[in-house]
């Protein structure tokens, strides 16, 4: 556990950079959550900056439950440190977008389970255990470089079994991932348009816009957008 000065200290600067009166807008974004502090992103990394890496940390902040506290927990987590068990946890926990992302972006991405855990989350039902999976995959499309096109090309199959998934954070997750996989380099792009193909042939609505979103994105040049 932190020292209980350390946590007082990071439970301060939530309070100190909280921003009560934007909590409406972001709601409307579907950025949301009880106890949400309204911090923006900077300040976040500025926090998360300040307090250095520090997982016991990190597992404290994550256990107030607060969505802001949540995302920074994920900022200064020593991701090597991160247990499939810890990992199971926090991600049934997430219950808007942004923690989920961010968590993917900040700390699940640099995990040595990484690429396991999108395998199984992929097959679960929750709504953001799911979308975890595919924002984790489009977030190694864009920063694992060590990985070899076949894993992404087995991912593929993933994402091409969940396109029928009509919630909306998970279809755009997996439109995510399909982009962010067509991005990489053309191997990947060739592969990825002939999955999205194949996805608008599966004929459902979600599966419908996600092939079409990815096609329009794979025919021009830049990076994939987040979601």
């Amino acid at each position: 556990m932190p020292t209980p000065t350390r946590l007082q200290t990071a439970l301060a600067l939530l309070q100190r950079n909280a921003r009560p009166a934007e909590l409406e807008g972001m709601a409307r974004f579907g950025i949301g959550g009880a106890g949400r502090l309204g911090l923006s992103v900077p300040a976040m990394r500025a926090m998360a900056r300040t307090l250095g890496r520090d997982h016991a940390l990190a597992q404290a902040l994550w256990d107030t439950g607060i969505p802001d506290a949540r995302i920074v927990a994920s900022m200064v987590a020593e991701p090597t440190l991160l247990t499939s068990r810890q990992m199971d946890t926090w991600v049934k926990g997430f219950a808007a977008w942004d923690v989920c992302d961010q968590t993917c972006l900040n700390a699940f991405v640099k995990s040595p389970l990484a690429w396991r855990k999108v395998h199984t989350w992929a097959t679960r039902k929750d709504e953001f255990v799911r979308r975890a999976a595919f924002s984790l995959l489009a977030t190694l499309a864009v920063h694992d470089k060590l990985a070899d096109d076949a894993q992404f090309i087995a991912a593929l199959a993933l994402v091409e079994a969940a396109a029928d998934d009509d919630r909306n954070f998970v279809k755009k997750a997996v439109n995510w991932a399909l982009r962010g996989i067509g991005k990489r380099n053309r191997t990947l792009r060739t592969a990825a348009v002939d999955a999205a193909r194949r996805i608008q042939q599966q004929g459902t609505k979600s599966a419908r816009w996600i092939a079409a979103d990815a096609l329009r994105e794979l025919e021009r040049a830049g990076p994939p957008r987040m979601n």
